[in-house]
């Protein structure tokens, strides 16, 4: 059988990591800027996140749902106080298109509506109610379209005050990526999500987060809404949650009422996803690392808007895209070829750097002198 490449970058095969740094099978150090699609949130093999890791496979490593697992416990209380969510419900999945998958039918069960709002350049996932209210129809079979979907513009306070005006009370919820990734990095506007939970509450729809890319700290505040200072009646998250290993969840605000059997999974919130889960917001806590998202992100930020040749920098805290005129679409190849430095990219045009939250001033420093010599 012949493997299916999905994201293929041929001749580098990573094996090893530690921090911001990997190193691929001949030994080559590269520096991570990227962390697997903004997964890796307290760096590589860190010592805590191994070793908690190791203890619990040493005990157990997966049992069923069907009974009392306290570390999921232990990391709804953790995880509520970090946040400062603490009166949500916390229900653990696999991944952030499941979380979002489960979030939208949560919303629907609630008021018993059907037409979801979502926005231009969004991105919720592979799974057929996420990508139903995904704008990219590149992954948008036949058997995804959703006629109860609305795509509105990224931003416009006055298109979705428009749509509420005239089907209002058909509207089940709106769900919005406070930072959209695949669409570009693009911030949600306070204005914006404002208006999205004053609509909401007006006519009885729900306010889903995406935070799956930029929650758990990466925007400089746990949840990139947070900005806003508006709470969100359902929060979807993973990617960051667990540093690498498969989770993911939805934080669910006391006015949803789930009741048992509603939502259900086989391998969510087993013993090893639980533990990685917590290694993640301990040392997130311990290490300060959403003061140093923000930090971090502030300095690369500024230092990237003296380049004039940019297009646009956009972005919060350690989710940061770099908008090139086409000419230089060329340097993320450079970057990673010439400087052994792994970006993402948006579009063709738009560098994505996704780091860990422990990114160091020096690391942000040797990225910024490789992107200069290619400017």
């Amino acid at each position: 059988m012949k493997l299916f490449d999905v994201y293929p970058i041929n001749n580098i095969n990573i094996v090893k990591g530690q921090g911001s740094l990997v190193w691929d099978s001949k030994g080559q150090e590269y520096l991570d800027l990227y962390g697997g699609h903004a997964v890796i949130s307290i760096g590589h093999t860190h010592p805590h996140y191994v070793k908690r890791l190791t203890d619990q496979l040493n005990q157990i490593g997966f049992y069923s749902n069907s009974i009392e697992i306290p570390l999921q416990v232990e990391l709804a209380e953790k995880l509520g106080q970090v946040s400062g969510k603490e009166d949500y419900q916390l229900f653990l999945c696999n991944s952030g298109a499941e979380a979002n998958e489960n979030a939208l039918k949560l919303a629907s069960f609630a008021n018993g509506r059907k037409k979801i709002i979502s926005f231009t350049k969004a991105f919720h996932g592979r799974t057929s109610l996420a990508v139903s209210v995904t704008d990219n129809p590149k992954i948008i079979a036949p058997v995804n379209q959703n006629p109860n979907s609305i795509i509105l513009p990224f931003n416009d306070v006055k298109a979705l005050k428009a749509v509420f005006e005239d089907e209002g009370e058909e509207i089940c919820a709106v769900i919005i990526e406070g930072i959209q990734g695949v669409g570009g990095i693009r911030v949600a506007s306070n204005e914006f999500l404002q208006a999205i939970r004053s609509l909401c509450d007006q006519h009885g729809a729900y306010f889903i987060a995406d935070s799956v890319q930029c929650g758990y700290g990466r925007s400089g505040k746990f949840y990139s809404q947070d900005f806003a200072g508006v709470d969100a009646d359902i929060y979807s998250m993973a990617k960051g949650m667990g540093n690498g290993f498969p989770i993911g969840a939805i934080s669910i605000s006391p006015k949803l009422k789930p009741w048992h059997g509603m939502l259900g999974t086989t391998f969510g919130g087993n013993h090893l996803a639980c533990a990685a889960a917590l290694a993640v917001l301990e040392v997130i806590e311990q290490d300060y690392l959403i003061a140093n998202a923000g930090k971090g992100g502030d300095y690369l930020i500024a230092e990237l808007k003296k380049f004039d040749k940019i297009t646009e920098v956009r972005g919060r805290g350690l989710m940061i895209g770099i908008d090139l005129p086409e000419e230089l679409a060329h340097v993320k190849k450079e970057l990673l070829f010439k400087h052994h430095i792994f970006t993402g990219a948006a579009s063709p045009n738009v560098i994505r750097l996704l780091p860990a939250l422990n990114l160091t001033m020096a690391h942000a420093d040797r990225f910024l002198e490789a992107f200069s010599k290619e400017m």
